[in-house]
């Protein structure tokens, strides 16, 4: 537990709330959301994740996570469904996409998610793309963009406004970064923490 006791060491320090560059004057107003990831289940002590807001309080969890699972569900701190993201196959393409539900699935999805699979496309960039509703065949709502594997990648939305960045984390007052098991997502204001936190399961779905 000594790696949960850092953590908790990195969220007491004093630091000001992360704001983005490019957007609104409403990040002056309201703060961004600041969350630390670590890619362990606390409740099962399996492979999972485990979300901590900026007062040391658990805020999400993955239990009995499974890299390239077909449904993986995202819960808040009393384990209750926030999102369930289901995993399907396009066979004339032979392309996997993902898609988004919010709560257990009794709904249609909210989002469908396609992994950026043309390798020649002039933005390498680009890591994944998310339609609103089931169909992949229009405008991306968001995009993602940089690195999952170095834990530094950007949501834009289709003005390419950033809602939501990870980032690697340091300890305080140590300056050693974690690695890529403890990392920061930090959400702007206006844009769902628990989607946020969806968007990095995905992520760590296509590039883990």
């Amino acid at each position: 537990m000594e790696i949960m006791r850092s953590i908790r060491r990195s969220r007491a320090a004093v630091h000001p709330q992360p704001k983005f560059k490019n957007n609104s004057v409403m990040d002056d107003i309201m703060p961004c959301t600041s969350l630390t990831v670590w890619r362990k289940s606390l409740v099962c002590w399996c492979d999972g994740f485990t979300v901590i807001g900026s007062e040391g309080e658990l805020v999400y969890r993955v239990d009995n996570y499974r890299g390239h699972s077909g449904e993986i569900v995202l819960m808040d701190n009393y384990g209750r469904s926030v999102h369930t993201i289901r995993r399907h196959k396009k066979l004339i393409q032979l392309v996997d996409y993902w898609l988004v539900y919010d709560r257990e699935a009794s709904n249609g999805p909210m989002f469908s998610v396609k992994k950026q699979g043309n390798m020649l496309n002039s933005n390498s960039n680009v890591l994944a793309h998310l339609f609103l509703g089931a169909s992949t065949e229009k405008r991306p709502a968001y995009s993602v963009e940089g690195s999952y594997a170095q834990r530094s990648c950007k949501v834009l939305d289709q003005s390419r406004n950033v809602v939501v960045e990870i980032k690697s984390k340091e300890a305080a007052n140590i300056g050693a970064s974690f690695g890529s098991e403890v990392f920061q997502l930090v959400v702007r204001p206006g844009f769902d923490t628990g989607l946020a936190m969806t968007v990095v399961l995905l992520l760590d779905q296509m590039f883990s």
